[in-house]
């Protein structure tokens, strides 16, 4: 059932408890998600955004219990992946000729998901829908975090309809986040920043500013995952202009695989030795294997610099850390530092291969690391643990 947001807006999304994971199983989704879609009723009534497409019959019988599908105006489609657009087809089936406002590259989106020739209005920023007593402006967001993006503002409720911007995935009956756990909201919208938008972190900066110099009165922030920003929405604007600006904290990352354990000790021993140097400084180990690849992503965003560590296996490195390495360049960190480091026997190319990986997603290199033969004793371990010392010194 709806709930309603203001007099005129009621949510009309789904909440999916059961979600683990998303983009396939690219992105771990440990708090679930929600597909977030908003019903105006004005002099005009619009429809922002849909659902996922698992939950598109179930969507559309549960928006006929808020309104008869007849007396929807117009379709604001604001981005076209599925996880938004899902339930189209299934509503646009009960109401063929009602209009879908979207971006050009929007329609095209939508064709190319759906192959149907339904009523396309395209919008640009600045453009208007007249709703009555209110009105629409639609904002292009171009790869935030997809080509057709746009935003949508609402005069007189003082709505900004985010879409992906400012979201989360993050399962909640309470609509707002005046009434959830704030650290667990901004822990999971630190997440889905890093791991969605950062590879776009220019374009959401200039977006973001563009949007402030329009001052635009602001009383709710409404994206289409996760909790609606309510109480003081600006606080997550100033957060992703920090989060857009080549984030970093007082943090090193230390990240490693392990076959026998020895580049664990290392990773301990080197832990140890940046803490000896500053204490100031935040260390976290993580297991490329047992922590979640996403939380790690996440936990070097939060780091001034990062060490990954592997075994050489095959004159190369292991698995877990070859996926960790393309997923970092494939997010586009800015003003990281880091190094590599690892255990060996008769081959010890990891380290190279590591740190090769390192530079062709333009994470500056602090040195060539630190590898060491068989398993450390306790001679190697303060070897490390003294170029741990080193390395955050070097920072």
């Amino acid at each position: 059932m709806g709930k309603q947001i203001t007099p005129k807006v009621t949510w009309v999304g789904k909440i999916d408890w059961e979600l683990k994971s998303f983009h396939g199983d690219e992105l771990s989704t440990h708090k679930g998600s929600s597909y977030n879609s908003y019903l105006i009723k004005d002099e005009k009534t619009a429809l922002i955004d849909t659902s996922w497409i698992p939950y598109d019959k179930e969507f559309v019988a549960n928006l006929k219990q808020e309104i008869d599908l007849n007396k929807i105006d117009y379709v604001i489609m604001q981005h076209n992946e599925c996880d938004h657009s899902g339930a189209l087809v299934e509503l646009m089936r009960e109401i063929p000729d009602v209009p879908i406002y979207c971006t050009a590259k929007g329609e095209a989106i939508i064709r190319g998901h759906y192959h149907k020739d339904w009523n396309f209005v395209n919008v640009k920023t600045g453009d208007t829908l007249d709703l009555g007593t209110t009105k629409l402006t639609f904002i292009e967001a171009p790869m935030l975090h997809w080509p057709d993006t746009m935003f949508t503002y609402m005069s007189e409720e003082n709505i900004l309809f985010s879409n992906d911007g400012f979201g989360q995935h993050y399962a909640t009956e309470s609509l707002f986040n005046d009434a959830v756990d704030s650290s667990e909201v901004y822990t999971e919208a630190m997440k889905y920043y890093c791991n969605i938008l950062n590879p776009f972190s220019p374009m959401a900066l200039k977006k973001i500013k563009e949007i402030l110099a329009m001052n635009l009165p602001l009383d709710m922030i409404c994206p289409s995952h996760g909790i609606i920003w309510k109480e003081n929405p600006s606080q997550i604007v100033e957060k992703y202009l920090q989060w857009a600006d080549s984030y970093q904290e007082n943090q090193i990352t230390v990240i490693y695989d392990t076959m026998w354990q020895s580049t664990r000790l290392m990773a301990q021993a080197i832990a140890k030795g940046i803490q000896d140097a500053d204490n100031s400084v935040t260390v976290k180990i993580m297991n490329a294997v047992k922590d979640d690849k996403n939380d790690i992503l996440t936990e070097i965003f939060k780091s001034k610099a990062f060490l990954i560590g592997s075994p050489t296996i095959n004159n190369g490195y292991s698995f877990a850390i070859a996926g960790l390495l393309e997923m970092i360049k494939g997010l586009k960190f800015k003003k990281k530092k880091a190094a590599a480091f690892g255990s060996y026997g008769w081959s010890g190319d990891a380290n190279k291969l590591i740190t090769e990986k390192l530079q062709e997603a333009k994470i500056e290199i602090v040195n060539e690391g630190i590898r060491k033969l068989w398993v450390p004793d306790q001679s190697m371990l303060e070897e490390c643990r003294q170029y741990g010392r080193e390395f955050v010194k070097s920072l």
